[in-house]
């Protein structure tokens, strides 16, 4: 038997209208800044009306993108309530699948927009086996003081009794066909602002550093530490923290030059150190590997793995011949691909919008030990 796992964060998919950027111009959109406005009624006008005209392309190239990962259990990031999920399922993806997911999952986590991590599910696998859950439960209640993760780094931004998940670690206990596999969701916090003379992927590493190593807690308190090699456990997400990326030299019209190269540190070190999980896109290219591109100028661009499915050592023995897919025909135009790695973007893709998302999904087909 086989199960396709997939994750992809699909970026804001809201219920609702922000009409903070009024007041705070960080928040406004680009098109709006473009327009004196001096009402706030008039703004939310333009607001709701720029959001609702540019949204229609952007779900269906999500949905496109998803159908094409073609995926039995879809871990997702960025949902803002089960409404909007129950919408865009039926509304896009259904018509892009023929078929929905009829099980979806999403516990309110503690991220101030709102925005939530989801799975849906099949009710079978493509192979026909059924897919169960035998329990659901969140962590997004886990502070620092529970685990005993509190630390100096950590006092600068928190306190010690503040929540470790900037949204939530969600923990699915299902069987596949009869076959266990704990299945673990995540979001962790994204790169902030530069602070104290630290970039703001530095400045915010405390912070991610402790989701990660809270997850590695949760399931060895699970299986009990030293005993989780042998067992079926993936960990999903965004996790908004790299190990390597690839630098990208140049400017469109005078070419790229494309260099691979490792970080000191990670906050993705507590998974990979002393093999507690794989990362298995470590089996493609080092150029290849990649799942967003981020640019600031020319000056500053590069891709990265954002999106992680990580495997238990047993998961990945089971599956050692097996590479991930990355889906990246839903990114934006603008997006420098590495040579032999372009691919057709789906029709009205835009230099930076719309698009499926800045994020690629990630998908792994599974045989279950």
């Amino acid at each position: 038997m086989s199960l396709r796992l997939a994750t992809f964060n699909v970026e804001n998919l809201l219920t609702r209208f922000d009409f903070t950027g009024f007041r705070n111009q960080l928040r406004q959109d680009r098109v709006i800044k473009l327009v004196e406005v001096n009402s706030e009624g008039v703004y939310q006008q333009l607001e709701q009306a720029r959001v609702i005209a540019a949204t229609d392309d952007t779900r269906q190239m999500t949905a496109l993108a998803i159908a094409d990962a073609d995926a039995d259990i879809l871990c997702l990031q960025e949902i803002d309530n089960m409404a909007a999920l129950q919408a865009f399922e039926y509304g896009y993806l259904f018509r892009m699948v023929g078929n929905g997911y009829r099980q979806k999952f999403l516990v309110e986590g503690n991220d101030s927009r709102g925005i939530d991590v989801a799975v849906l599910m099949r009710e079978e696998t493509r192979d026909g086996q059924k897919i169960e859950v035998r329990d659901i439960r969140s962590h997004a209640m886990t502070t620092y003081r529970d685990f005993d993760l509190f630390d100096e780094d950590l006092a600068l931004t928190n306190r010690i009794d503040d929540k470790i998940f900037k949204r939530d670690c969600l923990e699915l206990d299902l069987l596949i066909g009869g076959r266990p596999l704990l299945l673990y969701v995540v979001h962790f916090k994204s790169m902030g602002n530069p602070r104290d003379g630290l970039d703001g992927r530095q400045s915010t590493l405390p912070l991610r550093r402790a989701e990660a190593r809270a997850v590695r807690r949760i399931i060895e308190d699970r299986f009990g530490a030293g005993h989780t090699a042998k067992k079926s456990f993936a960990i999903c997400g965004d996790m908004n923290d790299y190990q390597e990326r690839v630098d990208v030299v140049g400017r469109r019209g005078a070419g790229y030059r494309f260099e691979h190269r490792l970080e000191a540190e990670s906050a993705l070190d507590a998974f990979s150190q002393d093999g507690f999980a794989e990362n298995v896109m470590t089996r493609r290219q080092p150029l290849d590997r990649w799942t967003l591109y981020h640019a600031r100028g020319p000056q500053e661009q590069h891709l990265c793995q954002l999106d992680y499915i990580w495997l238990s050592p047993a998961l990945a023995a089971h599956n050692s011949g097996r590479l991930p897919e990355i889906i990246r025909n839903g990114q934006p135009y603008r997006t420098a691909f590495p040579p032999g790695q372009e691919v057709e973007l789906y029709p009205r893709t835009g230099w930076d919008r719309p698009k499926a998302s800045d994020h690629c999904p990630v998908v792994m087909s599974l045989d279950l030990p």
